[in-house]
């Protein structure tokens, strides 16, 4: 996978959350995606589950907050697509099914993510990277 071509990605809640509230790593990504070098794809379970964990208590964030993450980080950037729910993948939790379904409707290059369960699937029908892995792997690191 050289430069030139954009990346498709899934991009999941934990590693999204980062990106947009907390400096580090994660937060190159929405580089990426404001550069156009990446193209996150989403459904409607994503960014349902996108707001849910944005309302959680722990990050102290506003409605005005949310709709502002919302209306001008996530949506102008995101393609939806639609996505029919598919085969089961993580047995240990069901939910991050959305993603590897997002990804193989939107022939996503990767998921990008945090969490365990995707992470250390055995034979994923599309490659889960960490975020450092994908940079690394994508060549996109110098930003």
């Amino acid at each position: 996978m050289g430069a030139g071509k954009i990346k498709k990605v899934v991009i999941d809640t934990n590693v999204l959350v980062s990106a947009l509230l907390f400096n580090g790593t994660p937060g190159k990504l929405v580089t990426l995606w404001k550069e156009k070098r990446i193209q996150p794809l989403c459904s409607k379970d994503i960014i349902d589950e996108y707001l849910r964990v944005l309302t959680y208590p722990k990050f102290k964030l506003t409605d005005i907050e949310i709709d502002y993450l919302l209306t001008l980080e996530i949506l102008p950037w995101f393609k939806p697509i639609n996505v029919p729910n598919g085969k089961p993948y993580i047995k240990n939790d069901p939910q991050d099914d959305i993603f590897i379904w997002c990804a193989l409707e939107g022939k996503a290059d990767a998921v990008i993510s945090g969490d365990n369960h995707l992470l250390k699937m055995k034979n994923p029908p599309v490659p889960v990277l960490s975020v450092t892995d994908f940079l690394e792997q994508f060549n996109v690191e110098k930003i």
